[in-house]
């Protein structure tokens, strides 16, 4: 995996296989693996309006976007389970975060009328849609959906 950096920090992932920590980056051109067993890591950055097309438009993965606000109650409980969801799909998915309060040009792209709402993309394009929260195991099944009707 080739990183390319884009003035985003790196995440500190731990491995779900053997729980060495890894340093994730928001870009790069392949896809992040354990340094030590090299299984499959989950892949999660932070995006705005600057850095959305390097991190998520031309990402090598299908991106899973979650478009939330701070203020927003939902948002911070479907948090967790995204993650989660990127955790399961690690190499096959990508999760992205977008706080639309700092982002209105992704606010105004994706025409959001609320939040939480939910995209996967791949190759810049949306592919599946969904507003409001929902468990991981409900996420998780529309994200592997989207990922099978778009194959």
């Amino acid at each position: 995996m080739e990183i390319v950096e884009h003035g985003v920090e790196p995440r500190i992932v731990s491995c779900i296989s053997c729980g060495k920590r890894n340093r994730v980056p928001a870009t790069a051109t392949g896809t992040p693996s354990c340094g030590a067993c090299r299984a499959a890591l989950p892949w999660i950055a932070d995006a705005d309006d600057r850095t959305f097309d390097a991190i998520a438009d031309r990402s090598p993965l299908p991106v899973l976007v979650d478009l939330w606000a701070p203020w927003c109650i939902p948002c911070r409980l479907v948090g967790p389970a995204l993650e989660q969801v990127a955790r399961d799909l690690a190499g096959r998915v990508k999760l992205v975060k977008v706080n639309v309060d700092t982002a209105p040009g992704l606010h105004r792209r994706f025409a959001v009328q609320a939040v939480p709402t939910l995209l996967l993309m791949r190759d810049g394009k949306v592919i599946a849609r969904q507003a409001g929260a929902a468990p991981s195991a409900v996420l998780r099944r529309w994200a592997e959906q989207g990922l099978a009707t778009a194959a």
